[in-house]
């Protein structure tokens, strides 16, 4: 039995070197949520106040938890289903839970690399095609709806997704969609096609690309007018927001999937590392710069959109320049931007009412710096828009969309890993099937069922995965981990297979984290987020035309049969934990009965020969 296990570990692939392995992680860990959530959570949530919730939430949280996946997976040199099943057969669906988690965020995540491929492809046009309306079918003027709205949402919402009203108007596959994601999964499966050898190879470049490209952006940001206003708008601290619940709920929750835990796929990294690797300078040292890229990211991202504001700010009191010039038939470059306010309030006082029959635009700098947007809105609306009134926009759009590429097939890797792996440890493929085309038949199963995102309602369906898939299924699988390695496993064996990896048993702040703290964060950030969930009905934002307060999008509640998906969605993942938990446990006593029944006849027997013995003395 030891020897076949340790042919089985002997042929288990290794990484070429530890750069490798830490690019990997890293690419893993940091992902497109750096660059767009992070800083949208700071800014609605006190800018540097934020950071205290974020940084609690990292040590007691986030890092003890990475710390623990790296050294069991590296310990026993498994995936995550052979890591769970190791330790206990009750836990076999914990790492079936990771495997079906990573599965549905692959086949979403992808979708926004295909979205970014798009935008790739069309940035090298000058102008580029969402910095100007169409013209309309007459070629009269310009698209009614793109009038309505703006040449950038339009590109967006027209061009790119063909979006319908609501989520129950299906539409149809969008050609140019299905070709972009068919693209981004091509490009995955290349960077697959060998196993651990070709992603370690890769990684140079996906891990790597983002830093420059952000670097760059960073240089940039900080020379262009309204910067200062944009980081001045990030990082102002408001201590008042500390009160408000959700600030911590989203804290936990943000440096949770920031650091891309019980995905499995970090799991299925360490365990091809060599046995005696120092793995908790590794969780320490990976956990660090993710957070660290989120705060980097946030400089450059936030500088541009001060730019935008700025921008924005300055066009409308141009407006009102000109409409005060016209008005009162003042001479030209009298009125300027600097001097707006002091004759606006002189030609107030003095004119009041012709003044108020102008119906001037209300310009107000902090309302366009609030108009920021997360996720979606922030890359494909946000900073495409900021990128039309940069000089070189082509330039700047292709190493943004490029950098966001990197950014996502890197996390692609580990999300990818972390269904390879458990599916080779279960054995479900025969061992003559070649490594290529099992990895092809997940990568084309996941193309399929992506095809939804490709309809004209998919960016309906794209959110609610990337809300519920990503959410209640991740917070308990790692209530499960640690459960299961601290408390079934035990605190004193895992210390023992620390001390064989690291030569040092973890210190006090690692096992109160593990016994204590973590699995009570957990506990607390699970119970929140359901009970906040529960207070109301999910609703969704709609891209209408024909709403009659367009272009603001229209918000809808989800229709019962969708409510239903979405429930299944935070379910699906995780109900193998006690499915399989409950299949072990009736083996187990359906087995103990039948040793007993076979060891009964025995027992008698052996009873009889006793009672004839003692009869005949």
């Amino acid at each position: 039995m030891d020897e076949t296990k340790g042919s089985e570990v002997e042929e288990r692939p290794k990484w070429d070197n530890k750069v490798q392995y830490l690019l990997t992680c890293i690419g893993f860990a940091v992902g497109l949520g750096n660059v767009w959530r992070f800083p949208y959570l700071c800014q609605i949530y006190g800018g540097g106040a934020f950071l205290i919730p974020y940084l609690i939430a990292l040590v007691f949280e986030g890092i003890p938890l990475l710390y623990l996946e790296l050294a069991i997976g590296q310990r026993l040199r498994m995936g995550s289903i052979g890591v769970w099943n190791s330790i206990s057969p009750m836990l076999g669906g914990v790492g079936i839970a990771s495997m079906v988690v990573s599965f549905l965020v692959a086949i979403f995540y992808n979708t926004i690399l295909a979205w970014v491929l798009w935008y790739f492809f069309h940035s090298f046009q000058n102008p580029l095609p969402w910095a100007n309306c169409p013209l309309n079918d007459n070629h009269t003027g310009f698209n009614v709806e793109c009038e309505k709205s703006t040449a950038v949402n339009y590109f967006w919402y027209r061009e790119t997704l063909n979006i319908t009203p609501d989520i129950e108007t299906s539409g149809s596959l969008q050609w140019w969609m299905v070709v972009c994601l068919a693209s981004a999964w091509c490009v995955v499966y290349i960077c697959f096609i060998k196993g651990i050898e070709s992603i370690g190879k890769a990684v140079y470049v996906t891990a790597t690309f983002p830093y420059l490209v952000l670097t760059i952006f960073l240089i940039r940001g900080l020379t262009l007018p309204g910067a200062t206003d944009g980081l001045v708008y990030l990082f102002t601290p408001d201590w008042e927001t500390l009160k408000n619940p959700q600030v911590w709920l989203d804290a936990a929750t943000q440096i949770f999937f920031s650091l891309s835990v019980a995905f499995g796929g970090l799991i299925a990294f360490s365990s091809y590392n060599a046995e005696r690797n120092d793995c908790e300078k590794d969780a320490v040292l990976v956990g660090v710069i993710n957070s660290a890229t989120s705060l980097y990211a946030s400089i450059p991202i936030f500088s541009i959109l001060g730019f935008k504001a700025t921008n924005a700010y300055n066009s409308c009191l141009n407006e009102n320049i000109l409409d005060l010039t016209n008005h009162f038939e003042i001479s030209d470059q009298n009125i300027t931007v600097e001097s707006y306010k002091q004759w606006f309030d002189y030609l107030n006082e003095t004119f009041s009412d012709r003044v108020s029959s102008l119906h001037l635009r209300e310009c107000d700098l902090q309302t366009f710096l609030d108009q920021s947007a997360s996720g979606t809105g922030l890359a494909f609306i946000v900073f495409t828009e900021a990128v039309i009134a940069m000089p070189g926009s082509q330039v700047w759009a292709i190493l943004f969309f490029v950098m966001l590429f990197s950014l996502g097939l890197s996390s692609m890797f580990g999300n990818i890993e972390g269904v390879l792996t458990p599916i080779n440890d279960l054995k479900l493929v025969p061992k003559w099937v070649p490594k290529e085309v099992i990895t092809a038949i997940v990568v084309m199963a996941c193309f399929l069922v992506a095809l939804i995102f490709s309809l004209g309602s998919g960016n309906y369906w794209l959110e609610i995965f990337n809300n519920y898939v990503g959410s209640v299924p991740l917070l308990i699988i790692a209530f499960f981990e640690l459960v299961g390695v601290i408390y079934v496993r035990g605190m004193k064996t895992f210390s023992e297979d620390i001390y064989f990896m690291t030569g040092r048993r973890p210190n006090i702040f690692w096992k109160v984290c593990w016994m204590v703290i973590s699995p009570l964060l957990l506990l607390g950030v699970l119970i929140a987020y359901i009970v906040l969930q529960a207070q109301k009905h999910p609703t969704y934002f709609t891209w209408n035309p024909a709403y009659e307060l367009f272009p603001q999008t229209e918000e809808k509640p989800y229709p019962d049969w969708v409510f239903a998906i979405i429930i299944l969605l935070s379910a699906l993942p995780v109900i193998s934990i006690p499915v399989v938990a409950l299949y072990n446990l009736i083996c187990c006593t359906i087995k103990r009965s039948s040793t007993r029944a076979d060891l009964t006849p025995q027992i008698n027997e052996g009873f009889e020969i006793e009672t004839q013995e003692q009869r005949g003395a």
